[in-house]
Protein backbone atom coordinates (compact mmCIF):
# COMPACT_ATOMS: atom_id res chain seq x y z
CA UNK A 1 0.00 0.00 0.00
CA UNK A 2 0.95 3.73 -0.86
CA UNK A 3 2.14 5.80 2.84
CA UNK A 4 -0.54 8.49 3.44
CA UNK A 5 0.87 8.52 6.73
CA UNK A 6 2.67 12.10 6.40
CA UNK A 7 -0.82 13.29 4.49
CA UNK A 8 -2.71 16.09 6.90
CA UNK A 9 -6.29 14.72 6.96
CA UNK A 10 -8.89 16.89 4.87
CA UNK A 11 -12.51 16.67 3.34
CA UNK A 12 -12.69 14.00 0.75
CA UNK A 13 -15.66 13.66 -1.25
CA UNK A 14 -16.02 11.95 -4.85
CA UNK A 15 -18.57 11.31 -7.13
CA UNK A 16 -19.33 8.38 -9.75
CA UNK A 17 -21.68 7.68 -12.06
CA UNK A 18 -23.32 5.27 -14.91
CA UNK A 19 -25.82 3.50 -16.31
CA UNK A 20 -27.59 0.26 -17.12
CA UNK A 21 -29.28 0.18 -20.47
CA UNK A 22 -32.47 -2.29 -21.18
CA UNK A 23 -35.96 -2.64 -22.98
CA UNK A 24 -38.03 -0.58 -22.19
CA UNK A 25 -40.31 -3.44 -21.00
CA UNK A 26 -37.49 -4.30 -18.36
CA UNK A 27 -37.50 -0.72 -17.36
CA UNK A 28 -40.92 -0.63 -16.97
CA UNK A 29 -41.43 -4.05 -15.04
CA UNK A 30 -38.77 -2.78 -12.41
CA UNK A 31 -40.43 0.84 -11.86
CA UNK A 32 -43.64 -1.25 -11.37
CA UNK A 33 -41.98 -3.71 -8.75
CA UNK A 34 -42.68 -6.67 -10.74
CA UNK A 35 -39.45 -8.24 -10.68
CA UNK A 36 -39.56 -11.75 -8.98
CA UNK A 37 -36.84 -10.55 -6.91
CA UNK A 38 -38.01 -7.91 -5.60
CA UNK A 39 -37.47 -4.16 -5.53
CA UNK A 40 -34.40 -3.27 -7.28
CA UNK A 41 -34.13 0.12 -7.02
CA UNK A 42 -34.29 -0.43 -3.28
CA UNK A 43 -32.06 -3.08 -2.94
CA UNK A 44 -29.83 -1.99 -5.16
CA UNK A 45 -29.12 1.11 -3.38
CA UNK A 46 -28.71 -0.85 -0.45
CA UNK A 47 -25.90 -2.49 -2.48
CA UNK A 48 -23.86 0.07 -3.41
CA UNK A 49 -23.88 1.53 -0.04
CA UNK A 50 -22.88 -1.75 1.40
CA UNK A 51 -20.43 -1.95 -1.05
CA UNK A 52 -18.67 1.16 -0.56
CA UNK A 53 -18.49 0.03 2.87
CA UNK A 54 -16.45 -2.43 1.52
CA UNK A 55 -14.12 -1.02 -0.94
CA UNK A 56 -11.06 -1.89 1.02
CA UNK A 57 -12.23 -5.38 0.98
CA UNK A 58 -12.48 -5.66 -2.58
CA UNK A 59 -9.76 -3.90 -4.29
CA UNK A 60 -6.09 -5.10 -3.44
CA UNK A 61 -4.06 -1.89 -2.02
CA UNK A 62 -7.26 -0.01 -1.44
CA UNK A 63 -6.95 1.99 2.14
CA UNK A 64 -9.71 0.92 4.16
CA UNK A 65 -11.48 4.76 5.24
CA UNK A 66 -13.63 5.82 7.76
CA UNK A 67 -16.83 7.06 5.18
CA UNK A 68 -18.43 9.78 6.93
CA UNK A 69 -21.44 9.57 4.22
CA UNK A 70 -22.79 7.36 1.14
CA UNK A 71 -25.87 8.11 -0.88
CA UNK A 72 -26.27 6.36 -3.97
CA UNK A 73 -29.22 7.36 -6.40
CA UNK A 74 -30.96 5.61 -8.83
CA UNK A 75 -33.30 7.11 -11.38
CA UNK A 76 -35.23 5.54 -14.21
CA UNK A 77 -34.85 6.99 -17.60
CA UNK A 78 -37.24 6.09 -20.17
CA UNK A 79 -34.63 7.93 -22.62
CA UNK A 80 -32.15 5.74 -22.07
CA UNK A 81 -34.14 3.54 -21.21
CA UNK A 82 -32.67 2.32 -18.38
CA UNK A 83 -31.70 3.13 -14.87
CA UNK A 84 -28.82 5.89 -14.23
CA UNK A 85 -26.78 5.78 -10.79
CA UNK A 86 -24.84 7.96 -8.90
CA UNK A 87 -23.14 8.47 -6.12
CA UNK A 88 -21.87 10.37 -3.52
CA UNK A 89 -19.06 9.24 -0.90
CA UNK A 90 -17.75 11.56 1.93
CA UNK A 91 -14.74 11.19 4.18
CA UNK A 92 -12.43 13.20 6.69
CA UNK A 93 -8.84 11.75 5.92
CA UNK A 94 -5.61 11.38 4.29
CA UNK A 95 -7.00 9.63 0.94
CA UNK A 96 -9.60 9.78 -1.65
CA UNK A 97 -13.00 8.26 -1.73
CA UNK A 98 -12.67 7.32 -5.57
CA UNK A 99 -12.25 3.83 -5.68
CA UNK A 100 -15.77 3.81 -2.60
CA UNK A 101 -17.58 5.76 -4.95
CA UNK A 102 -17.12 3.85 -8.02
CA UNK A 103 -17.65 0.72 -6.43
CA UNK A 104 -20.69 1.44 -4.76
CA UNK A 105 -21.93 2.40 -8.86
CA UNK A 106 -20.80 -0.85 -9.72
CA UNK A 107 -22.25 -2.82 -7.56
CA UNK A 108 -25.64 -1.34 -7.69
CA UNK A 109 -25.72 -1.49 -11.52
CA UNK A 110 -24.67 -5.02 -11.12
CA UNK A 111 -27.01 -5.46 -8.37
CA UNK A 112 -30.00 -4.24 -11.21
CA UNK A 113 -28.69 -6.69 -13.61
CA UNK A 114 -28.24 -9.64 -11.40
CA UNK A 115 -32.57 -8.98 -10.21
CA UNK A 116 -33.41 -8.81 -13.60
CA UNK A 117 -31.60 -10.82 -15.51
CA UNK A 118 -34.59 -13.50 -15.66
CA UNK A 119 -36.73 -10.49 -17.99
CA UNK A 120 -33.48 -9.66 -19.94
CA UNK A 121 -29.83 -10.73 -20.14
CA UNK A 122 -29.36 -8.15 -22.92
CA UNK A 123 -28.77 -5.24 -20.14
CA UNK A 124 -25.90 -2.77 -20.44
CA UNK A 125 -23.89 -1.83 -17.50
CA UNK A 126 -21.59 1.59 -18.89
CA UNK A 127 -19.74 4.60 -18.69
CA UNK A 128 -19.05 3.83 -14.67
CA UNK A 129 -16.79 6.71 -14.54
CA UNK A 130 -15.16 9.50 -12.08
CA UNK A 131 -17.80 12.87 -12.22
CA UNK A 132 -15.69 14.66 -9.57
CA UNK A 133 -13.21 14.38 -6.84
CA UNK A 134 -12.62 17.49 -4.19
CA UNK A 135 -9.79 17.75 -1.52
CA UNK A 136 -6.39 16.34 -1.09
CA UNK A 137 -3.14 17.53 -2.51
CA UNK A 138 -4.02 16.98 -6.30
CA UNK A 139 -6.95 18.96 -6.36
CA UNK A 140 -10.58 19.20 -7.64
CA UNK A 141 -11.22 16.96 -10.76
CA UNK A 142 -14.68 17.64 -12.85
CA UNK A 143 -15.35 14.82 -15.81
CA UNK A 144 -19.14 15.50 -16.30
CA UNK A 145 -19.56 13.61 -19.37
Amino acid sequence: MVDVGVKPDTERVAIAAGEVRMLPQTLALIQENQIKKGDVLSTAQLAGIMAAKRTSDLIPLCHPLPLTHVEVSLVPNSDLPGIEISATVRTIGKTGVEMEALTAVSVAALTIYDMAKAVEKTMRIQNIRLVEKHGGQSGDVFNPD
